[in-house]
């Protein structure tokens, strides 16, 4: 007995001393992987005095943060080179929408040099099927490089509470693994961030609930995303070598039918309307928040069941971009004729806002011209109070 309180009194001041230890703080590179480098950023930068620097993804990047630290830092750090900075965060949108609005808002509004890429978090939380999350990030990539073979690309995996409980259990998340994967096969730098924040909470540097506290962080966890990317810069900058743009030569995709050429095609595609109006300035009746870019534009709206349309294309995938309010109904669509499917456009946030919502509806198709059917139905979530379908883009992969 006498031992054994012995014993318990023993491990309470180990634990008691562990406890009070000093933190030794992992290093930001540990989280770094640098599969490729950004010496054509750099040649830009430093050389040629001007730089095209581009941030896509969701609310994580549209918020201020990380990237407007990031901007000021390039600022500083350069002040000889001439910026031009597109912002291209848009929130609730993850892989696929980037995919097909990849041209329209960051490519026509100036070539990058320098492309920040984030869609883990939105994916994991818009439910995007693995096939798809694999087809719309490889498709960016590509996209990217076929159109500007010395653009430097940096994916980067943010973090959520189902991923550091993926890490826990000593599993990769899939959403920052084919980050990675696509990283390690294109030589792009990668930033898991996601494994950074696990990491340092395991290593009690500090804790989700008092510190980072949300997947869209707190400025203690923007500052830590910012100090990670900044290191990222530094290390690249460190090994430049003052040598003309190298051109990056595209390998085989990784999967057949990535999105690579995707784009939008205005709503005044459609054609044998029934029902279906096209709306030049849509704004929403209701009190619900709406997203930028998502009011105030052109809309192809129909509301009672049996509204349908028809819109000819030509590629190899085809999706709608739609914003799904509370009244939000079901549709029934076919490609070509065949076997009509069904899509529910109510999500789990359409009663609180209208929501961009993407849906592939059809890909793997041959090349060439296609018609797509949409029609809405009579059923629809118990949860919507209508049926309306209210169409912002068609989405092409030509």
């Amino acid at each position: 007995m006498k031992q054994s309180l012995v014993t318990i009194l023993f491990f309470c001041i180990y634990a008691a001393a562990i406890a009070q230890a000093p933190v030794v703080k992992l290093a930001n590179e540990r989280f770094v992987h640098l599969y490729g480098n950004l010496n054509n950023s750099f040649h830009q930068i430093k050389n040629k005095k001007q730089a095209t620097v581009a941030f896509l993804g969701g609310s994580i990047t549209q918020n201020p943060g990380w990237r407007t630290k990031i901007v000021e830092y390039l600022l500083q750090t350069y002040p000889q080179t001439q910026f031009n900075f597109i912002h291209a965060g848009i929130a609730s949108l993850g892989s696929v929408p980037h995919s097909f609005r990849l041209q329209r808002d960051v490519l026509d509004k100036g070539m990058p040099d320098l492309l920040f890429l984030e869609t883990a978090v939105n994916d994991l939380a818009n439910k995007t099927p693995a096939a798809h999350q694999r087809k719309a990030l490889e498709g960016i990539i590509r996209h990217a490089l076929a159109v500007n073979p010395y653009m430097d690309i940096v994916l980067m995996a943010f973090v959520d509470e189902e991923k550091i409980a993926d890490y826990d259990q000593g599993k990769t998340p899939a959403e920052v693994g084919l980050h990675n994967r696509l990283a390690e096969y294109y030589h792009l730098p990668f930033l898991n961030l996601a494994k950074e924040v696990q990491a340092r909470i395991t290593n009690r540097e500090f804790t989700w609930k008092d510190d980072f506290k949300d997947l869209h962080p707190s400025p203690f966890g923007q500052e830590l995303y910012f100090q990670t990317i900044r290191t990222m810069l530094r290390m690249g900058d460190s090994i430049y070598k003052d040598e003309p743009l190298s051109q990056y030569a595209l390998p085989a995709p990784v999967v057949e039918g990535a999105y690579n050429k995707g784009v939008y095609v205005n709503v005044s595609a459609a054609e044998r309307l029934q029902h279906f109006t096209v709306i030049p300035n849509w704004q929403p009746d209701d009190s619900l928040d709406t997203r930028p870019g998502f009011i105030n534009v052109p809309v192809l709206q129909g509301i009672q069941p049996g509204a349908s349309f028809h819109v000819r294309f030509n590629g190899t995938a085809v999706g709608i971009a739609i914003v799904s309010g509370a009244d939000a109904g079901m549709i029934r669509y076919s490609v070509d004729g065949k076997k009509p499917e069904i899509a529910d456009l109510y999500t789990q946030w359409s009663g609180m806002l209208h929501l961009p919502w993407y849906l592939v509806l059809a890909d793997g198709l041959r090349e060439g011209k296609h018609e797509l059917k949409v029609e809405i139905l009579p059923g629809k979530n118990e949860k919507s109070k209508g049926n309306a379908c209210r169409i912002v883009y068609f989405l092409v992969n030509q």
